[in-house]
């Protein structure tokens, strides 16, 4: 419970670090560019959920932050190579989704950044067992040069 909110904490503190940290200038988004968001959440889903590494990667910030409920934070390099091991289980057929599914989805802008959050529910066979999963998710998105790019993630198990 204290290494999860230890976890929430630097996300928070991240995150706010970056959104100081972001050009002030008062740049807001058409109605079309905050509409964009929820297709890039979209996409991003759907390439999570088929393990579709180089989608993921070009969807992410060189300076990417990746934090679970039960491990420390990492960087985009480390969640990639997770990534690529992942899809050699799924490939292999060690590790097959069977669902992968975003909801509750709350958007909030601030300038050219969003705090994503939302619920994530998966169910997935590993080893001959299902295994079912919740989590409450926070992301943290920008919009640079003309597309949206998840900057932040971190989740906390529900079950």
């Amino acid at each position: 419970m204290k290494l999860n909110k230890m976890a929430m904490s630097l996300f928070i503190i991240s995150s706010l670090f970056f959104l100081l940290g972001c050009e002030t200038k008062s740049q807001s988004l058409s109605e079309e560019q905050k509409e964009e968001l929820t297709l890039a959440i979209d996409q991003f889903n759907n390439a999570f959920a088929n393990s579709d590494v180089s989608t993921l990667a070009s969807m992410i910030t060189e300076n990417y932050m990746h934090t679970n409920g039960t491990s420390k934070a990492i960087d985009k390099e480390t969640w990639l190579n997770y990534l690529n091991k992942r899809n050699q289980q799924i490939k292999s057929g060690a590790l097959v989704f069977n669902d992968y599914k975003m909801s509750q989805l709350k958007i909030e802008f601030h300038n050219t950044t969003a705090i994503v959050t939302g619920k994530v529910s998966s169910s997935f066979s590993k080893n001959d067992e299902i295994k079912e999963n919740e989590f409450r998710v926070s992301n943290l998105w920008v919009y640079e040069k003309g597309t949206w790019k998840r900057a932040g993630f971190h989740d906390g198990k529900i079950k």
